[in-house]
């Protein structure tokens, strides 16, 4: 995001003195469409991702603490409740890279790896203290079958179970089963800081689906 500090320079500013709170801001950058949100100091912005692997619709999401406590952001805190009223909850990391390891491939590994760093790199100022690019260095030291690559690049895309001390960040991938289709139109809530941000959500159609 060229915009990040930008914006999350107002957002903390904000957030510690009331006005922001519960103002979600928008913004684009790198052609991609990104919403951010803090609550007690802690900011989170998310993305869609413009593709899905297997059967999850995944989205981006960035977490900065700016609070003087720590906090526990987890995965499974996400869910996606749709305009039907149904919700769908994402999956801890755990899950995803077990299930990738098992009927993970070359493409599926090609393809979660491309998608996210092109997100990821579009954030030219952003840069996280303990995100995918620390992974990184650990999960791609793994060689073996296709199924392995598949789980290496699950475990750094992965958005895990993190305990964030202040002025620490982290980003990662957070994955909802839905049949491999798009999360669609409703709303996405994310407990963290012992708050729940609630971030409204637009059907978007990705040039690859049109």
């Amino acid at each position: 995001m060229r915009n990040f500090v930008r914006v999350l320079t107002a957002l903390l500013a904000f957030g510690v003195s009331g006005p922001a709170r519960g103002q979600i801001i928008d913004f684009e950058s790198g052609g991609l469409k990104y919403k951010a949100l803090t609550h007690n100091g802690v900011t989170l912005m998310f993305s869609p991702l413009t593709m899905r692997i297997r059967d999850y619709a995944i989205l981006q999401v960035a977490v900065s603490n700016g609070s003087p406590v720590s906090w526990t952001v987890r995965p499974e805190d996400c869910r996606f409740e749709h305009a039907d009223g149904s919700s769908v909850q994402a999956l801890p990391a755990a899950t995803v890279i077990n299930k990738l390891i098992a009927k993970g491939s070359r493409g599926d590994v090609i393809k979660l790896v491309t998608a996210y760093e092109a997100n990821l790199y579009n954030n030219t100022q952003f840069h996280s203290t303990n995100g995918y690019e620390s992974r990184r260095k650990n999960a791609f030291g793994e060689v073996g079958s296709n199924k392995l690559k598949a789980g290496a690049a699950a475990s750094a895309i992965s958005f895990p179970t993190t305990k964030l001390a202040p002025g620490q960040s982290t980003d990662g991938a957070v994955f909802f089963p839905n049949h491999g289709k798009p999360l669609g139109e409703g709303k996405l809530i994310i407990h963290a800081a012992g708050e729940d941000y609630v971030f409204p959500v637009e059907t978007e159609t990705h040039p690859s689906e049109r």
